[in-house]
């Protein structure tokens, strides 16, 4: 069935961008909170704005808008995520909408030590705690499904990309998996995966113009390793630290807005939860970029990056020093007071 008009939430993002000249030959009703190039934009706010008519004789629609997590703030930020897609899959239902693509997050699947590498469609989704955008992910995934399942005729589709990257793109959890930080909790370093935008909104388009119903992972082929993707980005070596150390030391940075990395993202850090594109290969689709390619198209300007190799070993020596002796100091610190707790 051909696709006759298809709404684009988050239109005017990157990925949005990318994706409506994709959708030529029918009519494209973009929708975000600003004006997308190139395309007739619906200005709205999914949080507020009455959704009926802007929805009014279209047959699909693609839910990209989701609000980027954020360091502080984020329980927040992803409620109102979870909001906006319930009001959507509201006024999908009143308009009639026959097929929805849905672009989730491989986040949903959690990183944990027992997690098979790569993770298929069928594992369990486990968002880590304390990591309020995977959770909003799943949840908003729950209402996806709730949807699909009230409307039997229709095709509803759910892409989790992994870490996505490209120009134009700024992912905070990227930078986060990229190293900017001194250290890293444990001694395992885990695989990394980034897809590029390009393949994000191809993989999209080919949701929308065949139609695919189901969960679907969207990633180049393979991983790459930490220290890999670091050497690419030019990111700060990382030194592994003790589990209760890190949590510690991360704990302490946080509340002293040392850092952008909260404690309960440190299992993003230590386990993997690289995800395998195996479906959505055999749908037809096909990765264009690498991702080694997709890092180095995320890659931002920093002085740390503009620096010669001579100085970002001698900076990274000095950084490492005093790493180590802040680390040894504080897990000296957390020893003495367990020896003073289990006195008294």
């Amino acid at each position: 069935m051909p696709v006759r008009a298809v709404a684009v939430t988050g239109a005017a993002g990157p990925v949005g961008q990318r994706l409506v000249p994709q959708l030529a030959g029918g009519r494209v009703v973009a929708i975000d909170t600003r004006t997308a190039p190139g395309v007739e934009t619906v200005v709205a706010d999914l949080a507020t704005a009455d959704l009926d008519p802007v929805l009014d004789g279209v047959d699909t629609v693609v839910h990209l808008a989701w609000s980027p997590p954020v360091a502080r703030g984020g329980a927040q930020t992803a409620k109102g995520n979870v909001d906006a897609t319930r009001r959507l899959l509201v006024a999908a239902d009143r308009a009639g909408v026959r097929s929805l693509v849905h672009v989730s997050s491989a986040s949903v699947y959690g990183a944990w030590p027992d997690n098979p590498v790569p993770l298929t469609e069928e594992a369990a989704l486990r968002p880590n705690p304390g990591v309020p955008d995977a959770i909003g992910r799943g949840e908003a995934e729950r209402l996806v499904a709730d949807w699909a399942q009230a409307h039997p005729g229709a095709t509803v589709a759910v892409l989790r990309p992994a870490v996505v990257l490209g120009p134009g793109l700024d992912s905070w959890l990227a930078r986060v998996l990229a190293g900017p930080t001194g250290g890293r909790p444990g001694a395992t370093d885990p695989p990394r995966q980034f897809v590029h935008a390009d393949d994000l909104a191809s993989a999209v388009a080919l949701a929308v113009h065949g139609r695919l119903d189901g969960v679907y992972n969207v990633a180049p082929d393979g991983s790459m390793a930490g220290d890999v993707v670091r050497g690419l980005t030019a990111g700060r070596p990382r030194l592994p630290v003790p589990g209760k150390a890190a949590a510690a030391l991360a704990g302490w940075a946080w509340s002293l807005h040392l850092s952008d990395v909260p404690p309960a993202l440190l299992p993003l850090l230590e386990h993997p939860w690289v995800v395998a594109n195996d479906r959505l290969r055999a749908a037809g689709w096909q990765p264009r970029h690498t991702n080694e390619e997709a890092v180095v198209a995320g890659r931002r300007g920093s002085r740390w990056r503009e620096m010669g190799p001579g100085r970002r070993q001698q900076v990274a020596l000095i950084g490492a020093g005093a790493g180590i002796t802040g680390a040894g100091a504080l897990v000296a610190l957390i020893i003495a007071r367990s020896r003073r707790q289990r006195r008294s």
